[in-house]
């Protein structure tokens, strides 16, 4: 008689489709998966009316109909599930105390992954106690919220480097807070003649010789194919955030060496000053030649590999 696979809920907004991988690394591990991206759920307004009241009562913090409407499709889509194994949430301050409560009803453990700094999205404060384990990126967080330390993951790995690369350097970036930051760095490496590509998704806006925009947000795998296709990552990192971004895991799992802000990344076990290089004054950007010409030193295997997904969701279903 074959054994029934434990059930893992998997609620996120997966808005870049980072959180599938941790879907299919439990399924690899031979768990069923339901996995609820609410990130897909489209809410149409009932009236230009609600759409209005609606903007001024989100800003002001009272409600939020789109909000309203994850809950009430979360609650009807486990409606007929009895038991579940664990649930793990990512973003799980969209969702309101109610319906967490709901759901954790029906599961013998609940985890919470918190991928933002508390300070960003100060709401997740009033929902850490409703879970048996809460997880965040950022050291300060855990140190103050008494909770538990877990990095981002390795989703995506190569055997061996590219023997050559159409870019020296890559990164994509939405248009925000960090932009200034990014032109900054971004003229720097045109003044030092470095090949890259740096895409910033912001429509009707002109690109320059050093920034390209979009106006329609790439996928997932049309970034892992200018990835693919780059020597070198640049990481910005939001401003007092240390938690460490994807990009980061991103060249790791891709032997790519790095070109980042984060002045935290000199504490991790995998820091190498050969494979990465931390910018601490952005006024006087100057990246040594040697960085963009010699090779990348592999990590040891002992530490590369607790990063990786397979191993990292380990600790989420133990």
């Amino acid at each position: 008689m074959t054994e029934k696979k434990k059930l893992i809920l998997l609620i996120t907004y997966d808005n870049w489709g980072y959180n599938q991988y941790i879907a299919d690394a439990l399924e690899r591990k031979s768990y069923e998966v339901k996995h609820i991206n609410f990130h897909s759920f489209r809410y149409k307004y009932p009236s230009f009316r609600h759409k209005a009241l609606n903007f001024f009562t989100k800003n002001l913090g009272i409600s939020n109909l789109k909000h309203i409407h994850y809950n009430e499709v979360i609650l009807n889509e486990i409606r007929d599930i009895e038991s579940i194994d664990a649930v793990i949430y990512i973003k799980a301050d969209f969702l309101s105390p109610a319906t967490i409560q709901a759901i954790n009803k029906k599961s013998r453990r609940s985890v919470f992954i918190i991928s933002d700094s508390i300070n960003r999205y100060p709401k997740t404060k009033k929902i850490l106690s409703l879970f048996d384990k809460v997880f965040s990126f950022e050291k300060k967080d855990c140190e103050r919220y008494h909770l538990n330390f877990k990095t981002n993951f390795i989703y995506k790995t190569i055997a061996n480097s590219p023997s050559t690369y159409k870019y020296k350097v890559f990164n994509i970036s939405s248009y925000d807070k960090r932009f200034p930051v990014l032109e900054k760095i971004a003229k720097a490496l045109y003044r030092m003649k470095v090949n890259s590509k740096i895409i910033v998704f912001r429509p009707k806006k002109k690109s320059e010789p050093y920034l390209e925009f979009v106006s329609t947000p790439l996928s997932i795998s049309e970034i892992n194919a200018f990835m693919e296709k780059s020597e070198i990552m640049l990481d910005v990192s939001r401003a007092g955030q240390q938690g460490l971004s994807f990009r980061v895991f991103e060249s790791m799992g891709l032997k790519k060496k790095l070109i980042t802000t984060n002045t935290d990344i000199v504490t991790y076990d995998f820091y190498n000053p050969e494979n990465i290089f931390v910018i601490t004054d952005l006024n006087n950007i100057r990246i040594p030649e040697s960085f963009f010409n010699t090779p990348y030193i592999e990590i040891p295997k002992n530490i590369f590999n607790k990063y990786l997904i397979d191993n990292w969701v380990d600790e989420l279903i133990e």
